[in-house]
């Protein structure tokens, strides 16, 4: 018997793991995008814009703010974020891109001070409090369905922690703290930033609003850096970053009556003179502003300030919609119709798809990219 045991054949090895497996996600050719609707009265929907099939989940009443890293959504309400698995994402490897959907779930909340913003990398999860206070989530947890909460920070009140090259970017009354992802400081930014409020990561590097302009942090090599970029005028300043996940071109409100395009890649502000305004985007480089007027009318505008197309949308006089972009389609949601329209925006603005999806599409966000 030893002797038959010594000769027999050991046990073959396991198949190896495809490149991009992810266990419990189905991996796809195409990016698996949804919105996330939260309405103004608690309901709360995912709509499946491949399918156009839409999920109810649990009711947040009084939903203040939703904000999302790609993949997960928050949703602040008086006094915690609930945390929702939109179940689609793309991972980028530079070079080549993986898109996953998997199933929607709601994951539960985190008490925080709201209405929150999040900012995430691949290993945690940076939820900012109204008040200053951070909560970090492990990441990897999260993707299996779990909150587990890796640590608390302090940041400047009203604005965001933000994890970046395996460090976290911290605002303080004195600037940029580099922190490691136990809290303890490793650096600081010698580039003042007076008045910060508004945050947003780019390929290029993590912005930061101040009163003179922008302050854009880059790393090389573990050495952090901050370069400013200065407004071009006297006009009213930058206090929200919006853009397509991705790009380095972003937008933002300029006061009531206009905006501002900030182009990373020239380091430079252009003033576009957009009339009263509620809502502003960027397709990114090259690409058109797309701004929503108080009047609901949908324009877009070249990056030297000329309007090239225009749609109303959205009924005038209501409250203020949003704009999510992505690589060839723009979302404009009408709160009060509880409708969200699908725009192309390389084809004049014209209509697509409209969702009805009831109550008041008060909050939305776009994930999957």
């Amino acid at each position: 018997m030893l002797a038959l045991g010594a000769c027999s054949a050991p046990p073959p090895p396991p198949p190896p793991v495809p490149h991009g497996y992810v266990e419990g996600a189905e991996e796809t050719a195409e990016t698996q995008s949804r919105l996330v609707v939260a309405d103004g009265g608690g309901a709360v929907r995912v709509l499946d814009l491949l399918t156009e099939e839409v999920r109810e989940l649990a009711p947040v009443p009084g939903v203040r703010e939703a904000a999302t890293d790609g993949r997960f959504a928050y949703l602040s309400d008086a006094d915690s974020v609930h945390v929702v698995d939109s179940g689609g994402w793309t991972v980028d490897h530079s070079d080549h891109v993986h898109h996953y959907r998997a199933e929607i779930r709601e994951l539960g909340e985190v008490p925080l001070a709201t209405p929150a913003q999040a900012q995430s990398d691949k290993v945690v999860v940076a939820l900012s409090g109204a008040d200053g206070q951070v909560a970090l989530l492990n990441r990897e947890p999260l993707e299996k369905g779990e909150i587990e909460r890796a640590g608390n920070l302090r940041v400047r009140p009203g604005t965001a922690a933000v994890p970046y090259e395996q460090r976290v970017l911290a605002m303080s009354d004195t600037g940029v703290r580099v922190l490691d992802r136990n809290g303890a400081e490793t650096g600081r930014i010698a580039e003042p930033c007076a008045e910060p409020t508004g945050t947003a990561v780019t390929r290029r590097g993590v912005v930061f609003g101040c009163a003179d302009g922008a302050l854009l942090v880059t790393a090389d090599d573990g050495e952090f850096r901050g370069e400013k970029i200065p407004y071009p005028s006297n006009a009213p300043r930058a206090t929200e970053f919006h853009m397509r996940p991705g790009s380095d071109t972003l937008a933002a409100l300029a006061g009531t009556d206009g905006a501002w395009l900030l182009d990373l890649s020239q380091r430079s502000f252009t003033h576009v003179p957009t009339g009263p305004v509620t809502a502003v985007n960027a397709v990114g480089a090259g690409g058109s502003l797309l701004a929503v007027g108080t009047d609901g009318t949908l324009r877009a505008y070249r990056q030297d300030g000329t309007e090239i197309a225009r749609n109303q949308v959205v009924a005038p006089g209501g409250p203020p919609p949003s704009i999510q972009v992505d690589t060839s389609r723009a979302y404009v949601n009408d709160v009060a119709a509880g409708t969200v329209h699908e725009i192309d925006y390389n084809d004049g603005l014209r209509v697509a798809r409209s969702f009805q999806l009831g109550g008041q599409a008060a909050h939305v966000v776009e994930t999957g990219r």
